[in-house]
Parts: C-alpha cells; sequence; structure tokens
C-alpha cells in the first residue's frame, strides 16, 4: 500500500457523560516511541486525572498497534478508542482520553460508549490527510554521471536528497514515495557508473 490516510495535526475533543469529563487527544505520529512519548507527555500532564486510556496504529500496513484501558474494566477504553481510529481507516496516529471522574458510575457499556465518543469527536475535529509511504536510497556514481543523475532526481516530483557527498567518487542518499522509488532505481542505474 502506498499511500494511507493519517491526520494533518493535533486535535482536541470533550465529551461529558454523568459528570465525568473525557478529553481526546489525538496526534500524528510515526513511530512506537513517538506514541509512546505523546502518551507519556499527556498521562504527566493530566497526572490528576483517574484514567489516561490510549490507542496507537503505526505504518502504511496498519499492522503496529497497541491499546491500553489503563485501569478502566478490561475493554472498556482502549479498545473502543482503537476502534475509532480503525473505523476511520486512519494510521499513524494515537489517541489519548483523559477521565476526569464525575462521581456517578456508568457501568461497562456506559464507559465503551463514552470512550468510543470521545475518540470519535477527537477525530472528526481533526483534517484527515493522505500520506504516502516513503522509501529511502543510496546511490554511487562518477563526477561525470553527475549532471544526469542530478537531470533524473529533479524530474521526479517527490525525490528529496538527504545527503550528498562530491568528489571523484559521488554518492547521494535520497527519499522518494514509494510507487516512484520503483520506477526511478532502475532509471539511475542504467546511467553509466551507477550503483546501489
Amino acid at each position: 500500500m502506498a499511500s494511507y490516510l493519517t491526520i494533518e495535526s493535533e486535535s482536541t475533543a470533550i465529551f461529558r457523560e454523568k459528570m465525568s469529563k473525557f478529553i481526546a487527544f489525538a496526534t500524528p505520529v510515526t513511530t512506537v516511541d513517538e506514541a509512546k512519548g505523546v502518551i507519556a507527555a499527556i498521562t504527566n500532564k493530566y497526572h490528576d486525572a483517574r484514567h489516561v486510556c490510549w490507542a496507537y496504529m503505526i505504518g502504511a500496513e496498519r499492522t503496529t498497534y497497541l491499546s491500553s484501558d489503563n485501569g478502566e474494566p478490561s475493554g472498556t477504553a482502549g479498545k473502543p478508542i482503537l476502534g475509532q481510529i480503525n473505523s476511520a481507516g486512519l494510521t499513524d496516529i494515537v489517541i489519548c482520553v483523559v477521565r476526569y471522574f464525575g462521581g456517578i458510575k456508568l457501568g461497562t457499556s456506559g464507559l465503551i460508549a463514552a470512550y468510543r465518543e470521545a475518540a470519535r469527536l477527537a477525530i472528526e475535529e481533526a483534517t484527515i490527510i493522505t500520506a504516502h509511504e516513503m522509501a529511502s536510497a543510496s546511490i554511487t556514481f562518477p563526477y561525470l554521471a553527475m549532471n544526469d543523475v542530478m537531470r533524473l532526481l529533479k524530474s521526479s516530483t517527490t525525490a528529496r536528497i538527504t545527503n550528498q557527498q562530491f568528489d571523484n567518487t559521488c554518492r547521494i542518499t535520497f527519499t522518494a514515495t514509494a510507487d516512484e522509488m520503483s520506477t526511478l532505481l532502475p532509471r539511475l542505474t542504467a546511467l553509466d557508473g551507477v550503483t546501489l
């Protein structure tokens, strides 16, 4: 899968149910470590809250995900949050829902509905964008091939040079969308002296 849906920037929503307050944060992330960092920051900021429940989905294939009920009854918080991420077909996202207990128990079905709704509202507040899976490659080539290599890279709509060394033997590292990389690399390696 070369493109996928994610959110452009962080969004927030507040949902109230029987005096309990649910504050939901949807944040774009690209790695598990980034997601964990967001969860830790929100947990730290809202340390006085009863629960900070969360779910994340990472990667274009949508195979890396995790959720937590953070002390709520099993399956009443993390799963409904993850369910909303799945319903919207999103990835590279973490949603944290902070709950301030209002003194009235919501029961299992009430909790599931509240966490689901808080996550849904945060997604609704976000701008959903189409992102593209990126790939990276490095090529080595003689200085004489420089013009041809640069012309090909500049003709690409998504290629971005991330590192370059120019000497008798030159080396360039670049990124491009996975789709474009599959057509760009054969064209580059077909040039005289260009190797991966």
